[in-house]
């Protein structure tokens, strides 16, 4: 108690005044770290998260403008920035609108608490993924136009949200049935979380990339442009040709058969449970 004593008398020799924290100041800090985590868990898992970082560079450079004096580079920052701030709810509309309706229906202590009520996407399960193919490979030869977009770290949920509720385990039957000519469902692309076809008819961006080949039709665009704004995989089935082919991060590839489909899902798509399988296992090895 002394040796905080003498500390708090340095600290007002040297003008430092430290004042008595009570709880509600305790109760404050806690509410607001809270937020913060909740806001950048959020951001992390959309399309927001590469806009921030964006954001932070901007930050970086005013402050190294402002260090050096750059007059003229200040005062067209302090003039733009009310706009800017207009423009860039304009951007994150979507990504807002959905955060605060997963905030009215989401756990929030669960999704903090380790074992709370907190659901994560673990991967895809190698059954899953030879449904998929095994789909995908049939509706090539009959060439059915199908695309399959395979839900990763960033929620899906704005894209859900424009098709029709499906909830069922993947089985190659049902993407069939799904994909089938003149059935209802056969238009839009459908989306698979984990194990589980979420949901179907569902309209996604398209792509406005120039050097996309114009050979390509709207659903090979759709593919790319989700594939641009998201973190997702999607699967496509060419109508015109039966030819498969992955969309992923702005770029969309060929795939020569089947099991080079399988391959590369696998690689991609379990990629996170392999981790969390290896970290339990080593857990229980050095528990027993």
């Amino acid at each position: 108690m002394e040796f905080f004593t003498r500390a708090i008398n340095y600290l007002k020799s040297i003008g430092i005044y430290m004042t008595t924290i009570q709880w509600r100041d305790a109760l404050e800090i806690l509410i607001i770290a809270f937020l913060l985590y909740y806001i950048l868990a959020w951001m992390k898992r959309t399309h927001a998260w590469s806009l921030l970082k964006g954001i932070i560079m901007i930050a970086i450079f005013l402050l190294t403008a402002s260090i050096l004096k750059l007059d003229t580079i200040l005062w067209i920052a302090q003039n733009v920035v009310n706009y800017a701030i207009i423009a860039l709810l304009l951007v994150l509309q979507p990504e807002l609108r959905m955060g605060l309706d997963n905030l009215g229906k989401k756990n929030l202590i669960g999704s903090i608490i380790p074992g709370g009520m907190h659901h994560e996407n673990e991967g895809f399960s190698e059954e899953t993924i030879a449904e998929i193919v095994k789909a995908c490979t049939e509706m090539g030869k009959a060439k059915t136009g199908a695309l399959i977009v395979l839900q990763r770290n960033e929620m899906l949920t704005q894209y859900e949200t424009t098709g029709i509720a499906i909830d069922g385990k993947v089985t190659s039957g049902l993407l069939i049935n799904i994909f089938e000519k003149n059935t209802p469902l056969h238009d839009g692309a459908v989306i698979i979380s984990g194990n589980r076809v979420t949901a179907a008819t569902c309209y996604l961006p398209l792509s406005d990339s120039m050097t996309l080949s114009k050979e390509l039709g709207t659903r090979h665009r759709a593919a790319v442009g989700v594939s641009e704004k998201t973190d997702a995989i999607t699967v496509i089935v060419s109508e015109e040709t039966g030819r498969l082919s992955i969309a992923m991060g702005g770029s969309i590839e060929t795939i020569s058969d089947g099991e080079q489909l399988r391959q590369k899902l696998i690689r991609l798509m379990m990629r996170k449970a392999a981790k969390r399988t290896h970290k339990k296992s080593k857990k229980e090895t050095v528990s027993e």
